[in-house]
């Protein structure tokens, strides 16, 4: 019953990361070609709200996103459903008119790490980091994977540490109450706040971006236990830390930059988790881990008062099912650990294609030279000179002959290079 309890925190904790101003921008140009030269200045006119639904609660609003009124919106709700990410989480993306700067919010990722049984078992949301990791190294492990240069830390603004830690403060303030009542001990908070500036090449126009993430640690002790069958081990404690990274990115031409950040640092812009939907999604939880935990209790006592009878009836019969039972699990296990190697290779692939979609962006590969990027998905076809691209959607259109250069046309392919 304790283990249900000590989860509910950390899903008030993540719900009220929402609250923080949240963004990220694409590394995509439109346009029928992205040429060099300079872009027209950042044009903001005045804000406007967007909301993001969720389907599973009759398309509640459930995120309101302040955004200028002549930048496009897209966004949607993800549903939370791994064991590293178990909170729903809003992705969008703002575009400035030009379609060069951007303002996105990326998708919540997490991981797990600790000691003990429970340690072992880590399903395929979940990153593949085996220890601490504190926000700004996040960022520094976050670069490279969005192909994107590390160019130096970014001091958090003091005010901006302090009111997330208010707000870690007053999610943990809701459940202390009833850790007091029960003698337990609640699980050990953690939230970091931290800044990157990052440069990356998008055709022909050079960007800088900033990354900024929050970063959230649980670390929940489940303890031990004694056995009190003849033959099976003791249950050692177990000490694990589950850390989820909610990471915003503001990008634009290098020299637009300071501007953008400008504009979405305003008061008011960004998102914001709608109350009355919390309310409703943390009811919805709340009955549902009070559904499971009911059922284990009674699945558990049923399983002591046949192993009791099981006792009384006979050692011998005991030790030969105890047998058959170990048998049994073990060949469960392998079959679920291949099951889950084969599921885990399968989602590499609809990942990679998953946030090819969210950011609205497609890879391509060169036939040439094995080289791959990512473009805009608004066009069907891609042709490359050198740094130069130019797309559009006309199949016949051939730029050799018409524009300066040789160009060779781009081979559509999953977001993680495969055909």
């Amino acid at each position: 019953m304790s283990i249900a309890r000590t989860l509910l925190p950390g899903v008030v904790i993540a719900l009220a990361a929402f609250g923080c101003k949240s963004g990220t921008a694409t590394a995509s140009a439109g346009g029928e070609a992205a040429g060099a030269g300079g872009a027209a200045p950042v044009a903001a006119a005045a804000p406007v709200k967007q909301e993001i639904v969720d389907p599973s609660l009759n398309n509640m609003n459930a995120v309101e996103v302040t955004v200028p009124g002549n930048w496009h919106f897209q966004g949607t709700l993800m549903q939370g459903s791994g064991q590293c990410v178990g909170t729903p989480f809003a992705v969008f993306r703002v575009t400035s008119p030009d379609g060069l700067s951007a303002f996105e919010r990326e998708p919540t990722i997490g991981w797990r790490f600790g000691t003990g049984p429970m340690a072992a078992t880590t399903q395929a949301d979940c990153l593949p980091l085996k220890s601490a990791l504190g926000a700004q190294a996040f960022l520094k492990f976050l670069a490279p994977t969005l192909k994107m240069t590390y160019v130096s830390d970014v001091p958090e603004p003091a005010a901006e540490n302090a009111l997330a830690q208010q707000g870690l403060a007053s999610a943990e303030a809701v459940y202390a109450p009833k850790y007091a009542a029960e003698h337990l001990t609640p699980p050990k908070e953690t939230r970091q706040l931290a800044r990157a500036r990052v440069s990356y090449q998008n055709g022909t126009f050079a960007m800088l971006g900033e990354l900024r993430v929050m970063l959230d640690c649980t670390e929940t002790i489940f303890p031990g236990m004694k056995s009190i069958l003849q033959g099976m081990p003791d249950r050692p404690a177990s000490d694990i830390t589950q850390c989820n990274a909610s990471t915003r990115l503001y990008s634009a031409p290098s020299a637009q930059l300071t501007s953008v950040l400008a504009v979405w640092d305003a008061p008011g812009m960004g998102a914001v988790e709608l109350m009355p939907w919390e309310q409703a999604w943390v009811n919805r939880n709340q009955q549902q881990a009070n559904i499971v935990m009911s059922q284990m209790i009674a699945a558990t006592n049923a399983a002591m008062k046949a192993q009791y009878q099981q006792f009384q009836q006979s050692m011998a019969a005991q030790a030969q099912m105890h047998q058959q039972f170990m048998a049994q699990m073990q060949a469960s296990t392998n079959a679920s650990m291949a099951n889950a190697n084969a599921s885990m290779n399968a989602q590499s692939t609809a990942a990679s294609d998953w946030v090819n979609f969210a950011l609205d962006q497609q890879t391509v590969l060169d036939p040439g030279t094995g080289q791959v990027s990512n473009v805009s998905s608004a066009y069907s076809y891609t042709w490359v000179n050198g740094g130069t691209s130019y797309q559009t959607n006309d199949p016949n259109a051939n730029p050799n002959g018409v524009m300066a250069g040789t160009w060779t046309k781009q081979q559509v392919v999953h977001g993680n290079g495969t055909p």
